[in-house]
């Protein structure tokens, strides 16, 4: 069975610098015209999510979620090169994703909770969109819990394709690692984010790695049957 590798973005690929959350802040005063006032935590979060809590946190009840995304959208194209400016690839990210397009069995996708809009400009920014089929990939804009982009990204994949496939979904959060095994996914937990690996063990990930230079036991791990959770992992400060 060929597997279907789900990428979470923000932290697991790459960090943007602050970007998008400063896009999200400006767009949010411009089309409510309310101040902002309260930041959430975004880590691991859809954008669906999070609209709803500041919009509640804020009193907001004259706007929606897609007429705000409009002008999101709008500011993060118009700052796409500062993605590449002020942000910066992961370690090993680069290496992991050129070796796994090597390999026949393998499709890769992004699972995440960004807008597909605001996901594409920051993989492009770092000239990582031709290792994705985006077309298959779950976002933000799909629901508000994770899991059910999960779900989405596997059934977007097995119609194109028309197989089955084994998904796994690799990302910085308890949030990525939950929605995985939530639809019996492969999880796969990177601590290059917030989440410290100890965390990601005991959330239940099948595997947990400081970071993604360790290139070819990256492959191995994503490329292998699904071990019982957290034995395949290396050690780092936790």
């Amino acid at each position: 069975m060929r597997r279907l590798v789900m990428w979470d973005v923000d932290y697991t690929l790459l960090r943007g610098g602050g970007v998008a959350a400063r896009a999200w802040q400006a767009a949010f005063t411009e089309v409510t015209g309310v101040d902002w006032r309260a930041t959430p935590a975004f880590g691991g979060r859809t954008d669906m999510d999070i609209c709803a809590e500041v919009f509640e946190v804020h009193g907001v009840t004259d706007c929606t979620p897609e007429r705000f995304f409009v002008r999101y959208i709008e500011l993060v194209l118009a700052a796409q090169h500062e993605f590449g400016e002020q942000g910066a690839l992961m370690p090993g990210v680069r290496d992991v994703l050129t070796r796994l397009g090597t390999l026949p069995g393998v499709v890769q996708t992004l699972v995440t909770g960004n807008v597909p809009e605001v996901a594409a400009a920051k993989v492009a920014a770092f000239d990582l969109a031709g290792a994705f089929d985006a077309e298959v990939g779950g976002y933000g804009t799909d629901d508000s819990l994770r899991a059910t982009l999960v779900r989405r990204s596997l059934e977007r994949a097995e119609a194109k394709y028309g197989e089955r496939f084994a998904p796994v979904v690799i990302g910085d959060t308890v949030h990525d690692v939950t929605a995985a095994l939530a639809n019996g996914a492969m999880a796969v937990g990177v601590a290059t984010g917030s989440t410290r690996m100890a965390d990601l063990v005991l959330a239940g990930a099948h595997a947990v790695l400081p970071d993604l230079s360790d290139v070819e036991a990256t492959v191995r791990i994503l490329t292998h049957p699904t071990a019982p959770p957290a034995t395949q992992k290396r050690t780092k400060d936790s």
